[in-house]
């Protein structure tokens, strides 16, 4: 007999993925899965042998109590998903990333499952990914010297910006940041992903306090393949998310690039699958999970605080202090982008 039930809120493609992760691990039984769409939780429960649809979460969780929940729903949604299922009495939560719409939301999530005592992961997944894992690996055993800076490229900060400012403490073993100096840029009216309005170009750059930095550009590509690059004292990594070679290194004392065998790393298999079986485990064992909520704090506060310093302007030394998404913010007010009627 399993020893938690779970349930899912959102069954899109990434509550799929959720679904895919309690549906490996022999301790968890699926019991109920919910979507206002009624079309995609039948394809959902169909898939993965769920008994029960609901099309109101809400009323799923009051009514079958779920040891587990995962929240995949847009980002907007989360704090009223925890919310309730906090009120249910829910052990355990792993939701999509990004946390929430503004940093005083993501902060309400965190403080209230943490004082509930509701053990809570975001699926900021790729720290369960080979390439990622020994990247991690490689600069602790001092392949590359002393590090420098993280760097990173992607479309914007919401979306992909949260995993790669996760990425970069994962790299640095979790060392706290200190500061971020940053600037967004926006062409007209924003695009907006999982119903957030994002930028169209940023950068951003952060102080740790351990003295290594980290650099990330939004919304800018260029013919270079990576997505990830590690500067050091003696060398270079480069990571790509989604392509082959997945990571390679070049020493300053070699002639050219080389890629690491990427075997060693265990566990390895769907990264989102393992983020699943982690929080079970956790669940199981009482450790903490490698996708700790205030680990996605850490990586959320780096995402506002870049829109804040882009506002005031100037260098935001943290903890941030604002409460409001200060992109959105501006936007509103017709101080970036088309002037608003």
């Amino acid at each position: 007999m399993a020893t938690f039930k779970a349930a899912v809120i959102g069954c899109g493609g990434r509550g799929r993925a959720h679904a895919a992760g309690y549906a490996a691990s022999p301790d968890v039984e699926l019991v109920a899965c919910a979507d206002p769409n009624e079309e995609n939780a039948k394809a959902v429960a169909e898939r993965f042998q769920i008994p029960r649809i609901y099309a109101d979460a809400q009323e799923m969780l009051r009514k079958e109590r779920p040891d587990i929940v995962s929240i995949c729903v847009w980002t907007e949604l989360h704090l009223p998903m925890v919310e309730a299922a906090v009120e249910a009495g829910v052990r355990a939560i792993h939701a999509e990333k990004p946390m929430e719409i503004t940093w005083g939301r993501a902060k309400k999530i965190y403080e209230l499952v943490t004082q509930n005592g509701v053990l809570t992961t975001f699926c900021h997944q790729r720290r369960f990914e080979a390439r990622f894992v020994k990247a991690r690996q490689l600069i602790n055993e001092g392949a590359i010297g002393e590090v420098l800076r993280y760097e990173g490229r992607c479309p914007n900060l919401i979306d992909w910006g949260t995993h790669w400012f996760d990425m970069f403490f994962w790299y640095n073993n979790d060392e706290p940041a200190e500061a971020v100096l940053g600037q967004i840029h926006l062409e007209g009216e924003p695009r907006r992903v999982f119903g957030v309005p994002v930028e169209s170009q940023g950068i951003s750059y952060i102080w740790y306090k351990n003295g290594r930095r980290g650099l990330l550009m939004t919304g800018i590509r260029s013919g270079e393949a990576w997505d990830n690059r590690i500067l050091g004292t003696e060398g270079v990594i480069e990571i790509v998310a989604h392509a082959d070679p997945p990571i390679r290194v070049l020493r300053s004392d070699e002639k050219g690039w080389w890629q690491p065998d990427l075997s060693d790393i265990k566990p390895q298999g769907n990264s989102t699958t393992l983020s699943v079986l982690d929080l079970v485990d956790c669940l199981k064992t009482g450790r903490e999970p490698r996708l700790d909520v205030k680990k996605a704090l850490q990586a959320t506060e780096l995402i506002f605080a870049t829109y804040e310093s882009s506002r005031r302007r100037g260098r935001v030394d943290l903890p941030l202090e604002t409460e409001d998404n200060a992109f959105i913010s501006m936007w509103e007010k017709g101080q970036i982008g088309t002037i608003r009627a």
